[in-house]
């Protein structure tokens, strides 16, 4: 059955081939919504106002005929595209999906599309759900390698910054000689034998006090050291002021 002519008379736009991504729109009808209830007897003719809805499909030929589009015992003895209700959660959620029937037992299925508070979307197909959310993956794990192979150059050209003035500017270690060790200490001790011994200490002038190293006398009182305070404890949201 031919699509029917617009309100203005011109011809209508020619339906969405089958498996056309639609996922990027949706249909909503206020109007219809505010004039009719949105259940399973009437959801099939609110969902055949979309941009969704295929006019060449067996459903459209048994509302030519004033039998309820979604009749099972009529259109699974039809062949060819047709769409079924396949959930429903009154009144907010409407589950359709369309598919193509061989034979009464064999249909394969095409696209869903659901209905949620009264606006229609197409919803994604399995396939490209799983290929968007492997590239989003992708995308975040090359950016993490990204991210960790900048830092870590930064990392060895700082150490290689640290290591090469460090290893020009490092001596070499030179062998030590005993026997040379040995001459050197002798020439020390004679010399100190030679010199006069150390002066004694000069005594503390008069009227110095040394200081005493006494314990404190019981009239002293120690200071008090105070805790320190606990950011937690002592700081926390109970032991504020309330303004």
């Amino acid at each position: 059955m031919a699509s029917p002519p617009n309100a203005d008379g011109s011809a209508p736009a020619a339906p969405p081939l089958p498996g056309t991504d639609m996922t990027s729109i949706c249909f909503r009808d206020q109007l219809w919504l505010n004039t009719y209830p949105l259940d399973r007897n009437l959801v099939f003719d609110y969902f055949a106002l979309s941009p969704f809805y295929d006019w060449t499909c067996n459903n459209e030929q048994l509302r030519a005929r004033a039998i309820h589009p979604l009749d099972f015992s009529h259109i699974s003895k039809m062949t060819g595209m047709e769409y079924t209700l396949s959930e429903v959660m009154e009144p907010n959620l409407f589950v359709i999906r369309k598919q193509k029937r061989d034979s009464p037992e064999k249909v394969t299925p095409m696209l869903t599309y659901y209905i949620l508070d009264g606006s229609i979307y197409q919803a994604p197909q399995l396939c490209n759900v799983f290929a968007a959310r492997l590239g989003r993956a992708l995308y975040h794990i090359s950016k993490a390698f990204g991210t960790a192979s900048s830092k870590l150059e930064k990392i060895g050209y700082v150490e290689s910054e640290d290591d090469s003035p460090a290893s020009e500017t490092k001596p070499a270690k030179e062998a030590i000689d005993f026997k040379e060790l040995k001459r050197v200490d002798h020439i020390l001790a004679s010399l100190q034998r030679k010199l006069p011994p150390v002066p004694p200490p000069p005594p503390f002038p008069e009227g110095y006090a040394p200081p005493s190293t006494s314990e404190p006398s019981e009239n002293q009182q120690p200071e008090t050291q105070v805790p320190p305070i606990d950011p937690i404890i002592d700081q926390g949201p109970s032991k504020r002021m309330k303004v």
